[in-house]
């Protein structure tokens, strides 16, 4: 893992911008705002009709673009309509999509989201079909130039590649913890620095009902360090963060705004921190900058569009620090 100094070394030394790669999931949501969710079979009218890009990695590489950094996302989607409409949006946002390849014969993940007044949603997702494993078309090469490296779990193989190129150069990876196999953890995090879990994916990986009490937290964040991280943390929402470390449990209490929608904080927080770690900020730094950027957006409408820039979460934090 690059140590602070030499992060911040890195970027003097070379007069660059940060560069964050991302490297996952992309998924096109299709949205039907309704009055209520209906109950059981029939035929509804919905009050409007939008689509919009997701995806974990996807929403965390444009949350790095909206804070200044370089951001490319590297994934994979159909060579369809719903693959060039995530490609397009995706580039808008300034995200370097050169490496998002559109594969011949794949299809796209694709959303089918209904959503109540009330915040209340029902979600249908197709993962996609025939998107190829195999991560070697990847340019890992480029790796060594970048400041810090997310993935999400979805695409194991190309997580595992990434995060192994980073390694050995030295370059910090940030894992999106969500819930996978015991068999997906087993192959990436050996090459992670810092698993960010959120609570259904860290008990899905303690294999816990139930994380109801610190010192069942602190166990399953301790397996995951086992395996391999050396930063282990899960992030609760309104309750904050947990994280594990070499020197104990630490806390980063969330920030009380006015929360308008949560949609994609998790991702905006996960590519917030990259870019902190990029910079060279230590972690208790990095966890404390996250949550501001995450705690903004959530004050906001939409998932994408809410993603605050980065003189807004400057005025923030020097707000909330008087």
């Amino acid at each position: 893992m690059v140590s602070t100094h030499r992060a911040k070394e890195k970027l003097r030394e070379a007069n660059m911008s940060l560069r964050i790669i991302c490297l996952g999931n992309t998924t096109l949501d299709k949205v039907w705002p309704v009055p209520e969710l209906p109950a059981g079979s029939g035929k509804f009218r919905a009050s409007d009709y939008f689509e919009l890009g997701g995806g974990m990695a996807a929403n965390a590489a444009v949350a790095a673009a909206r804070l200044g950094a370089d951001a490319a996302y590297w994934g994979r989607a159909g060579d369809d309509a719903a693959g060039i409409s995530m490609q397009n949006e995706m580039a808008g946002y300034g995200v370097d999509v050169t490496q998002f390849r559109l594969f011949a014969g794949a299809r796209s993940s694709v959303s089918s989201i209904v959503v109540a007044r009330d915040g209340e949603r029902n979600i249908v997702n197709f993962r996609g079909a025939n998107l190829p494993d195999d991560p070697a078309w990847l340019p890992l090469e480029q790796v060594a130039k970048a400041h810090a490296v997310l993935a999400d779990i979805r695409w194991v193989e190309g997580a595992a590649a990434v995060f192994a190129a980073a390694r050995q150069a030295g370059i910090p990876t940030v894992l999106d913890g969500e819930i996978a196999t015991d068999a997906a953890y087993a192959t990436v995090l050996p090459h992670t620095d810092h698993a960010l879990f959120s609570e259904p994916g860290l008990r899905a990986f303690a294999g816990r009902d139930s994380l109801d009490n610190d010192t069942r937290r602190r166990a399953a964040l301790k397996k995951a360090r086992d395996l391999g991280c050396k930063v282990a943390a899960v992030t609760r929402g309104a309750k904050g963060l947990l994280w594990l470390d070499d020197h104990g449990l630490h806390r980063q209490p969330a920030f009380d705004v006015d929360v308008v929608d949560t949609t994609g904080a998790g991702d905006v927080f996960h590519g917030a921190y990259a870019c902190a770690l990029g910079e060279g900020r230590s972690v208790a730094d990095a966890m404390r900058f996250a949550s501001a950027v995450a705690a903004l957006k959530c004050t906001r409408h939409g998932g994408r569009a809410g993603i605050p820039n980065r003189s807004e979460v400057q005025t923030f934090l020097t707000n909330r620090s008087q």
